[in-house]
């Protein structure tokens, strides 16, 4: 069914059950005020005949008293002097010919005998029993339509005459219900021909009600059949002939416009994605202002260059963003003052860096007037970019000098291994003299030799270069693996490991060997810095886009003076340790893009303090146990 045909139908129901109600209310009100009437026009000639009647009594029993002071005496009496005035009869008969509802005029005794009636046959007879008049007029609608139209009665118009306080008379109006239901039907007939053109007038009206109501529908329609026209490539795809009802086109015209939105949408959160992750591994600031001035884009490297956070530069003026009391913002606001391009301008910022300013204003195409659509203002620090090609070179020449310490030691163990084959030989004759002060002294060059021979081996196993199998991984699995390897001798040693791991996984990009031996080694270095026992915490989360690892010791600690030295090769403070362990951590880490520092918990190293080591990790987005494709 069509949406026109329904609104039609809506419309003319709704129409149709208001007039109905309301032709009812105006019919039942019409017979309300009929009975109404009726009753009121009756009780007017009751107490006429009422009074004739007393009239008649009066006259009667002066001219004829009762025989006795007996009751029979007194009520043949009344029925004599109303029986014998003729005004009391011609009343009667004339109330029942000129009023048409009146069937009967009666007037009854004490005991309901009829004394006086317009119908001969109830003379002398007990007189019937009829519905009352008032239960009739003060009833509801219902049952005013039940009397009226149902089946035909005499309803019975009262009014007592008393004597000494008690009724002894009655006067009786017999009102015939087909009065009233043929006084009614003309009203009937009209209201329902009133009814009638009503409904045929709602229909009408309806129709007319529907199609302006799917007028702007039709229009909204063509709008976005025009919309979808105008973006999309492809022809749109008509409705069917048997649902041409606007509201169905339309609703199909926007669920493919909101399907173009959404695709539209994901495109742009991809593109806004890719933009943000671009502009974080970007070194240099960068920020794009509009025509009138205001940063709508900027990228996290700003930061360092204007010390201030890239939300609140967000939808700042360039005014605001850049003052003149410093070289920068002075620079900038001259630019943009004059409209004049800055290409790679060199400023010393307060900092003492050097930066290279460049500031290039954007004009639209397609406009002849060459309107600033906005500016691109780019900051790049070349005090860095010198930093950076000191440490490459300087990365350069320690991998030329492992690779020359890999060859020293290399041919530095083969004279030692000669010369250990010949000390052997040299102890074995000595063993057969009995100067004990030369065996002690072969004693002192054999172990001397053989911590030479043990440094020059940790000196090339340090140089060599080391194969990673680099896989994706959650960093919590290697926590937990060093927890279980840890667990059976921090019991004993009553040291409490206690792990603070994030719900989510955090996924990294490691060889998971080399990592959990790293970790290991700082964890057991944690423990020996607490030979009376504690706690030992490690804690992992999310900083920005790195994993960060920090394994935190109620120590002993280490000086401030001792810092730099932690992670030197050789270097320890303990009277047993190699100072291999720490600066084999402080490569692996390397080797992984990774950094690792110390610090105390407080901020500043200092004995009795604990210490804390903080590693830090870039995040992959791989799935577990996915071999790296680099």
């Amino acid at each position: 069914m069509r949406l026109k045909t329904k609104l039609v139908l809506a419309f003319t129901a709704l129409t149709f059950a208001v007039v109905l109600v309301l032709c009812l209310v105006f019919l039942g009100e019409l017979l309300r005020q009929r009975i109404t009437q009726t009753g009121d026009s009756n009780d007017v000639l009751v107490r006429e005949v009422t009074l004739s009647t007393r009239q008649a009594l009066v006259t009667g029993l002066r001219e004829h008293p009762p025989t006795d002071n007996s009751d029979e005496a007194f009520q043949s009496a009344v029925a004599n002097a109303i029986r014998g005035y003729q005004p009391l009869t011609d009343e009667m008969n004339a109330i029942v010919r000129y009023s048409p509802p009146v069937q009967d005029v009666t007037v009854t005794g004490l005991h309901g005998v009829v004394l006086s009636s317009t119908d001969p046959t109830l003379l002398d007879q007990q007189f019937p029993y009829r519905s009352p008049f008032n239960r009739i007029s003060g009833g509801g609608v219902l049952e005013q339509a039940r009397t009226v139209f149902g089946r035909p009665q005499v309803l019975d118009v009262t009014l007592p005459l008393d004597r000494n306080g008690q009724p002894f008379l009655t006067i009786h109006l017999g009102v015939r219900s087909t009065f009233l239901r043929s006084s009614y039907a003309p009203w009937l007939k009209a209201a329902v021909i009133f009814a009638l053109v009503a409904l045929a007038a709602c229909v009408v009206i309806a129709a007319l009600l529907s199609s302006l109501a799917l007028h702007p529908i039709e229009r909204i329609n063509q709008q976005l059949e025009q919309l979808m026209l105008a973006n999309s490539s492809t022809p749109l795809i008509e409705a069917p002939r048997d649902q041409p009802d606007a509201v169905v086109r339309a609703s199909q015209s926007i669920a493919k416009l909101g399907e173009k939105i959404r695709t539209t949408e994901q495109i742009y959160s991809a593109l806004q994605t890719n933009l943000n992750q671009m502009l974080e591994t970007l070194r240099d600031g960068v920020i794009l202002f509009t025509a009138d001035r205001r940063a709508v884009m900027v990228s996290e490297a700003v930061e360092g260059f204007l010390g201030r956070d890239r939300d609140a530069i967000l939808g700042s003026t360039a005014e605001d963003i850049f003052h003149r009391g410093t070289v920068l913002g002075q620079a900038v606001r001259d630019c943009f003052a004059m409209h004049a391009n800055l290409i790679e301008e060199p400023v010393v910022l307060e900092d003492g860096r050097e930066a290279k300013v460049s500031l290039q204003f954007i004009h639209g195409e397609q406009t002849g007037n060459g309107e600033r659509l906005g500016a691109l203002l780019t900051l790049h620090d070349a005090h860095s970019a010198k930093q950076l090609e000191q440490e490459i070179e300087v990365s350069r020449r320690l991998a030329a000098i492992g690779r020359l310490t890999a060859g020293v030691g290399h041919e530095v163990k083969n004279p030692i291994n000669a010369m250990v084959v010949h000390l052997e030989l040299l102890r074995s004759k000595l063993a057969e003299a009995t100067d004990d002060s030369a065996q002690k002294h072969v004693d002192i060059l054999a172990q001397e030799m053989q911590r030479l021979d043990r440094v020059v081996q940790t000196l090339a196993d340090f140089s060599r270069p080391i194969d990673l199998r680099l896989y994706d991984y959650d960093l919590r699995e290697i926590v937990r693996k060093v927890g279980a390897l840890t667990a059976e001798s921090f019991s004993h040693q009553k040291i409490t490991l206690v792990e603070e791991l994030p719900s989510t996984p955090l996924m990294v990009l490691v060889d998971a060997e080399m990592l959990q031996q790293a970790v290991l080694n700082i964890v057991l270095n944690g423990a020996q810095a607490m030979p009376a026992g504690g706690t030992l915490r490690i804690v992992l989360d999310r900083n920005d886009g790195d994993a960060r690892l920090r394994i935190m010791d109620e120590g002993v600690g280490i000086p401030a003076e001792l810092l730099p030295k932690v992670f030197d090769l050789y270097f320890t403070t303990k009277p047993k340790g190699s100072g291999i362990g720490l600066a084999m951590t402080y490569r692996m880490l390397q080797l992984h893009g990774g950094s690792i520092d110390v610090i105390s918990n407080t901020n500043q190293s200092a004995p009795d303090r604990g210490s804390t080591f903080t590693i830090l990790l870039p995040l992959s987005h791989g799935v577990p146990g996915e071999r790296s494709r680099v």
